[in-house]
């Protein structure tokens, strides 16, 4: 999780012209080699070990004919003269699982589909782990070596254009900003029965018949009550003894 106020990281980009290109031939090549492989496990379903070891022995004579030390096609004679029931049928098994599985997660990533991605990139790591075995412990092929370049490189290709869809598909959002921030604080209310400030207006309890009003504190100065007086000033208030009753 991104911790808030880090910069969200920076998204893939997206293959230069000359490497999606690259992918895309990549990517065509395996798919024939997973047509190559279903073909090839079909006829291991259908021929003998017998049919098989002739079609090699037509296939190689003329390249023996022309040097009866040739290393491919002694090779492929010594195989298919080895061959039995049980290991054909798990060749064609081997190649009909492994050529499906090229072919469609191809044909899937070339349709631009997302979830494609990763499970190409591990068939294709299970390739190299297996061929990489054959390699180091059974017995070394220069043809298997450049086969498992081939599908190292195809890796980092499909990987890379994985992270630059994705990153397209699904574009980085602003960062939220974090639960319990600091909120400024407020100015505390004074207390019942707290000192009030001199000169501050406090309101006046309403009396019977009166609303009320505000007073001054009793610290400030409080102005003189006006005395009452007659409406008219001329005249003498209240009754003396010269005043007519």
């Amino acid at each position: 999780m991104t911790a808030p106020g880090s910069p969200a990281p920076a998204p893939a980009k997206p293959l230069s012209p000359a490497l999606d290109k690259t992918f895309k031939i990549g990517l065509v090549l395996k798919g024939l080699d997973g047509v190559l492989e279903v073909a090839g496990g079909i006829l291991l379903l259908f021929l003998t070990p017998q049919a098989i070891e002739h079609v090699v022995r037509v296939l190689t004579a003329h390249e023996l004919t022309e040097d009866p030390h040739d290393l491919v096609a002694r090779y492929l004679l010594h195989t298919a003269s080895h061959l039995n029931h049980g290991t054909t049928l798990f060749g064609a098994i081997y190649l009909l699982s492994h050529g499906a599985a090229k072919i469609v997660l191809v044909a899937l990533v070339l349709r631009d589909k997302l979830w494609a991605y990763p499970w190409l990139i591990v068939l294709l790591l299970a390739f190299i782990a297996y061929q990489l075995y054959q390699i180091i412990v059974v017995h070394f092929s220069l043809g298997l070596a450049a086969l498992t370049v081939f599908d190292a490189a195809l890796v980092w290709l499909t990987w890379r254009e994985y992270q630059s869809k994705r990153a397209r598909a699904h574009p980085p959002r602003a960062p939220a900003p974090a639960s319990g921030s600091p909120v400024p604080p407020r100015a505390p209310a004074p207390a019942s029965g707290s000192p009030v400030p001199p000169g501050a207006q406090t309101p006046c309890p309403a009396g019977p018949g009166r609303p009320g009003t505000a007073r001054q504190d009793s610290t400030g100065p409080v102005p003189p009550e006006p005395r009452s007086q007659d409406q008219h000033p001329g005249r003498r208030t209240g009754t003396g003894p010269g005043d007519p009753a």
